[in-house]
């Protein structure tokens, strides 16, 4: 909203880009009859604000075409939607898709082309945490039946990758590792995280990739990634610059988008010993 410190009249302006070019002049009536062309005050406390988020989405990778790199696009959250989402969740949104006309000098040298984004209307998260999930009655008898069986140890290992004969050490050791420990806080005040990090070795061809494949594919939250290639900067956090705010922001790596979930690292014996102890 604006105020005319000529005629005191109140004027408001429609926002629909996240850029705008604020009025100066006043339009009203009395303002042309005059022809005294007010100056026009922004006021805050008559504007109306609503709560914004851009965010940035990729393809999936077991979607991408072979040869070709993941694909991505800007999306806008609205109200509600915003803070609904965060770096690393696998989502199926539905939207309006729409363009964003270039201004200025960047129309003349666009010509036709225009940046596109997608206007979010509703957002389904394709995977939940333990305390977001709620279980019906067929779960629940599922559970007990599970957990009062004599053999409920291997049976849940046994069910962890079950297209791949055999390594029943390593697919308890995996179980132990979703599941997670426990933390304690001793007298003293020292706090033991209950996390449970493994390390699979073993010879080309047994199967390690697939059994980390599965892992991220079953837990709640989980990134998988290949230690050839990867930085100790792109497994931790980079410095960015935001487009929105144009200010210097961290961006995530595959460490920071597996928080509170597991983060499973590939061919670790190939990245380099700085890289190594940055993680």
């Amino acid at each position: 909203g604006y105020s005319c410190e000529q005629c005191g009249s109140e004027i408001f302006q429609e926002v629909k880009n996240k850029s705008f070019l604020p009025l100066v002049e006043c339009p009203s009536e009395d303002c042309k009859k005059n022809q005294s062309k007010g100056k026009l005050h922004m006021q805050t406390r008559a504007s109306k604000f609503i709560r914004f988020q851009e965010v940035k989405v990729q393809e999936v990778t077991d979607q991408v075409p072979i040869g070709h790199t993941p694909r991505s696009t800007t999306v806008h959250l609205y109200e509600g939607l915003t803070r609904s989402v965060n770096p690393g969740d696998i989502v199926n949104i539905s939207g309006i898709y729409l363009t964003t006309p270039f201004s200025g000098f960047k129309a003349l040298k666009a010509g036709l082309l225009t940046d596109t984004y997608l206007q979010a209307q509703y957002i389904h998260q394709d995977k939940k945490s333990y305390e977001d999930t709620h279980s019906d009655e067929k779960m629940e008898s599922v559970l007990s039946e599970v957990s009062s069986s004599q053999d409920c140890y291997s049976r849940l290992a046994r069910s962890i990758a079950p297209e791949i004969y055999g390594h029943e050490d390593v697919k308890k050791a995996i179980l132990l590792l979703l599941v997670g420990g426990g933390t304690r806080t001793t007298a003293d005040g020292m706090r033991i995280r209950g996390d449970i990090n493994i390390c699979l070795m073993g010879d080309p061809g047994v199967a390690k990739s697939q059994l980390l494949k599965f892992v991220t594919k079953v837990a709640p939250r989980g990134v998988y990634t290949t230690g050839r290639g990867s930085s100790g900067v792109g497994l931790t956090a980079a410095v960015m610059r935001d487009p929105v705010t144009d200010e210097f922001v961290l961006e995530g790596g595959a460490l920071v988008l597996a928080d509170n979930g597991i983060c499973c690292i590939d061919e670790f014996d190939k990245m380099d010993e700085q890289d190594r102890t940055a993680i």
